[in-house]
């Protein structure tokens, strides 16, 4: 096995996801794009690939870019679904940060004629009235 293979096997975002004391006080945008997101779908096994773009205005923290790197190529050998996916991304993000604002979308390359983008993004989650 090779060392990259390895590590993202291997890579446990409990211990692994390395955060940072965010050094600043204003508000700020922070905005990763991750080009080469890959999972496998849980019914025919098949991969699917898209691009997770995360934007979010820090509040006590941020995440280490190769940290985020080796989560999000965690998911390839996962079979899971572009929602769950997406969630759990944003979930982890939130819980972990706890941003002041954070927004996540995962835009799935088409396949089979269907294109999916899932957008998360916390000022429609933490409003309530929207349901």
């Amino acid at each position: 096995m090779k060392y990259g293979e390895q590590i993202i096997k291997e890579f446990d975002v409990e211990k692994d996801l390395e955060i940072w004391p965010n050094q600043h006080k204003k508000n700020y945008v922070i905005k990763l794009t991750l080009p080469e997101f890959c999972c496998l779908c849980p019914r025919s096994g098949y991969p699917d690939f898209a691009t997770i773009y995360i934007d979010y205005i820090p509040n006590g923290f941020v995440v280490e870019l190769k940290a985020i790197k080796l989560y999000i190529n965690s998911f390839m050998n996962r079979n899971i679904s572009h929602e769950n996916s997406a969630n759990e991304i944003y979930d982890l993000l939130d819980s972990k940060l706890k941003p002041k604002w954070l927004k996540v979308v995962a835009d799935f390359n088409p396949r089979g004629n269907v294109h999916t983008v899932i957008e998360i993004d916390s000022k429609q989650v933490r409003n309530e009235s929207i349901c």
